[in-house]
């Protein structure tokens, strides 16, 4: 990876971060995706390669995070309603990354209880 340059995101398709992409680059960003080629060829390694990843000149990267955070898309519950941060009350809402703390969950980490993080304040609930 070039020094230049900062991944943004990750996802774990190709058509999700040219979605991104076309936004900031319309903005006048400067960015390019990393292991697009190789998803495209085999999507089911997108895990194990840590999906594609969308970098952003790193002079433009506060920036360009102030935009991805605004056009990302936050989770909502089954009824379609907005979760709501306990601490600061956003509705910026993301699935918080699984912590397998022991060597169950880290066999079977579909029984981990899912939790959330708001991407504003950082809360984990």
């Amino acid at each position: 990876m070039n020094d230049n340059y900062k991944i943004l995101a990750v996802f774990q398709y190709s058509i999700e971060a040219h979605v991104t992409k076309s936004k900031l680059d319309l903005e006048g960003f400067v960015t390019m995706l990393m292991d697009e080629k190789t998803i495209d060829a085999d999507p089911f390694i997108s895990d194990a390669i840590g999906g594609v990843k969308l970098l952003v000149h790193k002079n433009d990267f506060e920036k360009a995070s102030e935009i991805y955070n605004e056009i990302r898309i936050y989770q909502k519950d089954e009824n379609g309603n907005d979760f709501i941060c306990p601490k600061c009350n956003s509705n910026r809402i993301l699935i918080a990354p699984i912590q397998s703390k022991n060597i169950f969950y880290k066999l079977f980490p579909f029984f981990e209880k899912t939790r959330r993080i708001c991407n504003n304040c950082k809360t984990l609930f």
